[in-house]
């Protein structure tokens, strides 16, 4: 079993689903590895990661609305506001998403369905640099 790892730079400019199935991909191709498992690990408290369909646009579009609707930016109630109004509701969307997902390699590819894509699900206004780890094990 051999290890190997990149960082991946996703920008973002606002809140919306960012594919980078390209990038990854390329990552695997590259790496050597036949068969094994990639792991990807956000490192941020306000985004999240996402398997989901990249065929119709209105996936990512009614995503959006119904996140936009179970943690609005004018919620009350909500006391951690240093970062500005959208900031809360970013945490929460990311607390109830993932932060790290895993994805098979057979023969050098990953392992997805037809319509499945890889995203960043941002949830922030401003624009932003993510940062991805892909992280791949196998041989």
């Amino acid at each position: 079993m051999r290890p190997i790892h990149e960082m991946l730079e996703i920008s973002t400019h606002g809140q919306g689903l960012y594919e980078f199935t390209n990038e990854v991909s390329s990552f695997v191709e590259q790496s050597k590895i036949h068969n094994g498992l990639l792991t990807l690990f956000c490192r941020h408290t306000s985004c999240s990661l996402l398997i989901q369909e990249n065929a119709d646009p209105d996936v990512r579009a009614d995503l959006d609305e119904f996140f936009a609707r179970i943690a609005p930016k004018n919620m009350e109630w909500i006391r951690h506001h240093l970062e500005g109004e959208d900031d809360m509701p970013a945490h929460i969307k990311t607390a109830l998403t993932s932060v790290s997902i895993s994805i098979p390699v057979v023969a050098q590819k990953l392992v997805l369905g037809v319509w499945q894509g890889i995203y960043l699900f941002e949830h922030r206004d401003q624009n932003h640099n993510r940062q991805v780890v892909a992280h791949l094990i196998g041989n």
